[in-house]
């Protein structure tokens, strides 16, 4: 199994910024994997947001964050972050930090793979105010 432990949800202002943390552990198959950061706001389906792909560094973005949010990887510390800035109050919801093998699907079509192919973090809680 790989478990992944997010942090750095908080409440701010919009135009604020915060800094998430998805730290991995566990047993991996393959060193070539992908990790996204989805979320879902309340009476709204899940959407993704950014992607990693450890096989090139390669990033993916929403639309809806382009420009603002940035992700990356710490390899030393075995954390990917997003850097959250330019916050505005749809950003407004619980961050999902997803392992997958199947990096077309989770961070292209921005479809959720099943649990026999994807491990799911806890959920960390972002409130931004107008």
């Amino acid at each position: 199994q790989v478990e992944l432990v997010e942090s750095g949800g908080g409440f701010v202002q919009s135009g604020g910024s915060l800094k998430l943390s998805c730290a991995v552990s566990g047993r991996f198959t393959t060193h070539y994997y992908a990790i996204a950061w989805y979320r879902q706001a309340p009476g709204k389906e899940r959407e993704g947001v950014s992607c990693f792909s450890t096989t090139d560094s390669s990033t993916y973005y929403a639309d809806a964050v382009k420009g603002r949010f940035t992700i990356s990887r710490d390899v030393a510390n075995n954390t990917f972050d997003l850097q959250m800035d330019g916050l505005k109050p749809d950003d407004t919801a619980t961050y999902y930090c997803i392992y997958s093998n199947l990096l077309f699907s989770l961070c292209v079509k921005w479809q959720i793979p099943s649990s026999d192919f994807a491990s799911w973090g806890q959920g960390t809680q972002v409130t931004v105010s107008s």
